[in-house]
């Protein structure tokens, strides 16, 4: 340069000698150069200078080409000489090999050969090596199984983050400028975020098994184009935003990030993720690209053809071109730009067809049935889940929401794993206030805790009744149960059964308390019970199910009996504490008309459930004292009746209300009588007379109360019996009563006021006559180990088998024919629980009506199981819809004909579900019977009560009452037929005109209890949250007396297990029964003919203790003119001047009656004993073929004397 300076450069061969001259010349004048390069400044640098006039992009470009490509020839130059090793290594081997097979007598001596001490054997496995330490210490690091490898990928996540907005920023600055490191701030955070990218990229690779194919994963390729230009754009002083667009290709990497930190945990969260991060990081790449070869221009152009384009331009334009809009207002002009759009539509368009509509999708079905319960402060709500149809909600919603409950105060939410369809969420929005829905499923715990099942009121479980599987789907619910109870153990649960058996596994779930509210509403028990009722006093089911239904007030102006029968229908149960006014006696108060209300059950705490109220039905006899403040169970048409002529009703200021509505609470205190007051008012009431006049209590009994309390306590929880504690008193204190009392007490057996079932619940040893001793003996086994049913040994199946010449020659009357549907493959329908309220104790054993099944006996050998241990049972193979097997069996002199069926769950048709029930019970109606067969025995027969002389027809009440003429034809059969489908009914009755749409229980078949539907009991899940003693009540009125102990047995035993009598078992049988007195003749005969129902209510409970609560009326009384119908109607807990027709058979309570089996003592009992060695059972008593013509009218004059009604188990 100096030279140049100086002047031109000579050339030639004189070139030597100048540049010797020019040495030559430094050298002398050294000293003078030195002093000159002091006033030189040289323009030196350390920093490559910055042009904007130049373009550098290819030295960007290049050390990313160049970075890729050469690692990747490393990568196949290291895998190509390990392989060349490899093959070497093998060929050596392979020769030694050879080498010991061709010479093995040397191998054999250098193996006998000893080792030196300096050889040492193979290890068995090699050491791990650091090179291997290494790499697991790097996948320990990168990976998220631990804490660390956690945050170091949730970290690398957010850097590549905050590099993707840097590049936003640094986009609209121009494709390729000047920047300097140590001014330019952003430049600065990238470089230290790449430093960063780069410590972690070599984590990965030394963690990396297969280095190829992590030198090509998409974020190695990312690192690859986004860290050497920063490097580069420090040294050059020049930044080039390039290809670091590729960093949104980490956003794809967004759901797994999401799932590392435990934030999506569901399959559509993490889905929706997803997709939303695939699109939004293809579209942004895709833009940076547009934005990038827009800006700059073609290469071959000489970037020429560029146009200025901002980032977000190029976003729109890719966006505007996925959904073929095109508008046209931005465009790409480089052929590069064009030719990427080009092929970008293609994937493009295609990913925005799938993608957007799956995502909106998975956003409004998650906005529409996900999200978490908010409980409203103040109110309660509940969970319902299992089954959760159209018509299950619709028919719990319809129950639960009825106006008869006035303001329900509860939120129902309801928790499904399948979103509804179109009507039932059509349903959900009708009751919107009230209801809401969550998809979700009861075994998830997130989704129990999205519902607040910890603070619900209670969880009720809804089971398919239509199931083709009932023991799978009571295994669901019984799992549902399970983790309901494992997420909360305090939860109330609610929950349906279809099968009998299945209720023992929820005994095993250890949070399972039923004295906490828990209880599992047995489909198969009920419906059984319900139908067996019907056998004891046909209309019975209906009248029950209509008690615990919410059921609306329907008002008919015209004479029908549709119009009596609504009017019943109103009546509901309530639960409610009585006022001090009843302390007195129940009689009383109940015998009013006034009140209007109906005593059906009272409270009492029993010593084994010290934690829980259990009810027992009582009669409310003349000398029954009950506690102040006792709960008891009513029924009327309206919870504000039980409220205010209940709980508010007192004797000073209301007894001479004529109007009930006028019953208010007053302000009378109400101070407690003592023990000797209480018992006199009761005698008092009892004789008849006032208390100044009475004389019936001596001032020695009061002296000497203290004496009779110890004896005899009055319980402050349980109902007492006065009468009982005054004639024991009287036995030890003959003096203290007067002669007329003693009179009046004496004569227990002729007295209809002795109460026999309070004298043997207190004391089982003063059961009168000679019963008491044959009942005590302990060597015959006649009840089963709870003293419930009646039971006998187990009987093989063969010796109950009647063919069908034997049932022909056989006398059968008053008997049960059930006809049952069933094959080998049918699921069972539990016939126990249809026989056990048939054979319950508190029945005589002459008393228990004989049981005849009809169907095959394949399936009833499956069901002989649970049968073996009850008397009187019969099987005649065959077929309910041959006439030959019905008439085999005297189905025209049956007490009523069961019709039930093991096959309805198998066909999809739902009306087609019942057509084997209907066929039969058509085909029994149809049938024609001969008048000498014999004539049926009416189901209005009556009974003697209690304490009344059989023998003496003034003295009876009630005589049998006879059906005018013979049963020619099957209608007049009693029959009740099971139904699945509710809109069958209308197949039942040829003559009704019921349409398809009308409501179960407003049809003729059901009002006239020849047809139940398992859907009636639908009302018992609602009925039992607001009131836990119905289904208590329920099951005491229709099992004949199944208790928790009772299931406990059948759960270890599956089985009834027989007892010897006791005075404790023996106790158990003294229970209240139903019956159906008749108003043709007797004591009532005055009232049967214009009389009024209130007439006859109190005089049957102040003179016979019975109760009567309903009327089974001629479905034509009230015309005017005589009909041949023969069908009735149930009447329930009719008004006080509702008038009687001689013709109407009354629903009454008795008392258990210990005397009606002294007479038939020896007889039943030897029967009963000789039952297990006779082939035939012992309900059927064969005869000679050719005497049954001439004592058939003899038996059915024996069976007009002895027999009672239909008895009906309380």
């Amino acid at each position: 340069m100096l030279a140049e300076t100086d002047g031109t450069v000579p050339h030639g061969s004189d070139s030597s000698m100048r540049t010797s001259n020019i040495n030559n010349n430094i050298n002398r004048n050294s000293s003078i150069l030195i002093s000159k390069m002091e006033d030189v400044v040289i323009p030196f640098s350390s920093e490559v200078p910055c042009d904007n006039g130049q373009l550098m992009w290819w030295a960007f470009l290049a050390s990313s080409m160049v970075t890729f490509f050469g690692g990747l020839f490393i990568i196949l130059l290291w895998r190509t000489l390990k392989y060349l090793w490899t093959v070497c290594c093998q060929c050596n081997i392979k020769n030694k090999e050879a080498q010991k097979v061709n010479n093995p007598a040397n191998n054999q001596a250098a193996d006998r050969a000893p080792k030196g001490p300096d050889e040492k054997e193979e290890a068995p496995a090699s050491e791990v090596g650091w090179m291997t330490s290494v790499k697991d210490w790097a996948g320990v690091m990168i990976s998220a199984q631990t804490l660390t490898g956690r945050v170091l990928v949730v970290l690398v996540f957010a850097l590549s983050i905050g590099a993707l907005v840097i590049y936003f920023i640094d986009s609209s600055d121009p494709i390729e400028t000047c920047k300097n490191f140590y001014n330019d701030f952003t430049l600065q955070i990238d470089m230290a975020f790449n430093v960063f990218f780069l410590l972690y990229f070599g984590l990965r690779f030394i963690a990396a098994s297969d280095k190829l194919w992590f030198w090509l994963e998409v974020n190695s390729v990312v690192d690859f184009f986004t860290v050497p230009p920063v490097f580069v754009s420090v040294y050059l002083n020049r930044s080039w935003i390039g290809l670091r667009f590729l960093r949104a290709l980490r956003l794809i990497q967004f759901s797994e990030i999401l799932q590392f930190l435990n934030i999506l945990k569901t399959s559509n969260s993490i889905k929706l993720v997803n997709l939303c991060s695939i699109f939004i990081s293809t579209w942004l790449t895709a833009a940076g690209f547009i934005h990038l070869v827009e800006n700059s221009g073609d290469p071959w152009e000489n970037f020429q053809n560029s146009q200025s384009l901002s980032y977000w331009e190029c976003v729109y334009l890719l966006m505007v071109t996925m959904s073929t809009v095109g508008y046209g207002d931005v465009y790409a002009k480089t052929t590069l730009g064009r030719l990427f759009m080009v092929f970008f539509i293609l994937g493009g368009l295609a990913m925005f067809a799938r993608y957007v509509p799956e995502i909106a999708a998975l956003i409004l079905n998650r906005k529409k049935y996900g999200g978490s319960y908010n409980s409203t402060r103040g109110r309660k709500h509940i969970v319902v889940c299992g089954h959760i149809t159209l018509e299950s909600v619709s028919n719990f919603l319809k129950d639960f929401l009825h106006k008869d409950r006035d303001d329900v105060n509860v939120e129902i939410v309801f928790l499904h794993n399948i979103s509804p369809n179109l009507e039932l969420e059509a349903l959900f929005k009708r009751h919107f206030t009230q209801v809401e829905f969550y998809q979700g499923s009861v075994l998830n715990p997130h989704d129990l805790a999205r519902v607040k099942i910890e603070s619900a009121d209670a969880c009720l479980i809804l089971a398919n009744k239509y199931c083709a599987d009932p023991d799978a789907e009571d295994a669901s619910n019984i799992m549902r149960v399970i983790s309901i109870k494992n997420y909360h153990p305090k939860i109330r649960i609610i929950t349906q059964m279809l099968q009998y058996h299945n209720k023992a596994h929820l005994l095993n779930i250890p949070s399972w308390n039923w004295k906490e509210g828990d209880d599992a509403i047995c489909l198969a028990e009920l419906k059984a019970g319900f139908i067996a009722q019907s056998c004891l006093a046909q209309g019975l089911s209906t009248m029950l199910a209509n008690l615990f239904s919410m059921r609306s007030f329907i008002e008919i102006e015209e004479d029908t009996w549709q119009k009596y029968y609504l009017e019943g229908v109103a009546n509901e149960m309530y639960t409610e504490y009585l006022s001090s006014a009843f302390v007195v006696s129940l009689c009383f108060p109940f015998s009013k008309p006034t009140l209007k209300l109906l005593l059906i059950a009272i409270e009492f705490k029993s010593e084994q459930r010290e934690s829980r109220f259990v009810y027992r039905i009582f009669l409310p006899v003349n000398s029954l004292i009950i506690e102040n403040g006792r709960l008891v169970i009513l029924s009327a048409k309206h919870f504000y009746w039980i409220t205010f002529r209940a709980f508010f009703y007192c004797k000073a200021c209301h007894d001479d209300i004529t109007d009930p509505k006028r019953i208010k609470k007053c302000g009378c205190k109400r101070p407690k009588m003592s023990v000797y007051k209480r018992m006199k008012l009761a005698c008092c009431f009892d004789c008849g007379r006032s208390e100044q006049d009475c004389s019936c209590m001596s001032g020695s009994v009061h002296s000497n109360m203290d004496t009779l309390q110890r004896a005899y306590p009055l319980s402050s929880v349980s109902v007492h019996d006065c009468a009982t504690t005054l004639r024991a008193f009287e036995d030890e204190h003959p003096s203290t009563l007067s002669p007329k009392k003693k009179q009046r007490n004496g004569g227990m057996r002729n007295s209809p006021n002795c109460s026999p079932k309070m004298m043997s619940r207190h004391d089982p040893l003063l059961i009168p006559g000679n019963e008491q001793i044959e009942n005590m003996d302990m060597n015959v086994k006649r009840y089963d180990s709870t003293g419930m049913f009646h039971w006998c040994p187990s009987k093989d199946i063969e010796k109950v088998i009647l063919t069908r010449s034997e049932a022909s020659m056989t006398v059968l009357s008053g008997h049960v024919v059930v006809c049952i549907f069933g094959d080998v493959t049918s699921a069972l329908v539990g016939l126990r629980n249809l026989v056990m309220p048939l054979r319950a104790s508190n029945f005589h054993y002459h008393e228990l009506k004989p049981i005849v099944f009809v169907g095959s006996l394949d399936y009833l050998r499956r069901e002989w199981e649970t049968l073996h241990n009850f008397p009187k049972v019969s099987i005649l193979p065959g077929t309910p819809l041959s006439r030959a097997d019905l008439r085999a069996v005297n189905i025209n002199l049956c007490d009523m004909c069961v019709i039930l069926s093991a096959n309805q769950n198998n066909i999809e048709d739902a009306s087609l579900q019942d057509k084997e029930c209907i066929l039969a019970s058509l085909n029994i109606k149809s049938m024609q019977f001969d008048d000498s067969i014999g004539v049926l025995q009416a189901n209005s027969q009556g009974f003697t009560p209690p304490g009344m002389d059989r023998s003496s027809p003034d003295s009876s009440p009630v005589h049998g009452f006879v059906r005018q003429g013979s049963v020619t034809t099957g209608s007049n059969i009693p029959i009740i037929t099971e139904l699945v489908n509710d809109s069958n009914v209308q197949f039942l009755d040829q003559d009704d005109d019921d349409d398809p749409d009308t409501e179960l229980y407003l049809t003729q078949p059901f009002a006239c209890g020849t047809a139940f539907a398992v859907s009636v009991l639908d009302s018992l899940m609602s009925a039992t949250y607001f009131n836990d003693n119905i289904l208590t009540l329920i099951r005491t009125l229709v099992t004949g007396g199944a208790t928790p102990e009772l299931e406990a047995l059948l759960a270890e035993e599956n089985a009834l297990r027989g007892g010897y009598s006791t005075p404790q078992t023996l106790a158990n049988r003294d229970r209240c029964r139903v019956a159906q007195l008749a108003l043709y003749d007797g004591p009532f005969a005055d009232l049967g003919d214009g009389g009024c129902y209130g007439d006859l209510f109190c005089k049957a409970l102040k003179t016979y203790n019975m109760l009567c609560f309903g009327i089974y009326r001629l479905r034509d009384a009230h015309l005017s003119t005589p009909s041949q119908c023969t069908k009735r109607y149930v009447i329930t807990n009719p008004p006080y001047e509702f008038e009687l027709v001689p013709t109407d058979l009354i629903f009454c309570l008795m008392q258990f009656d210990h005397n009606a089996g002294q007479s038939r003592t020896s007889l039943s009992h030897s029967s009963h004993s000789s039952h297990s060695s006779s082939k035939k059972s012992s309900s059927v008593h064969s005869i000679p073929h050719s005497s049954r013509q001439n004592r058939s009218s003899k038996t059915r004059e024996a069976r007009d004397k002895q027999k009672y009604v239909h008895l009906l188990v309380l």
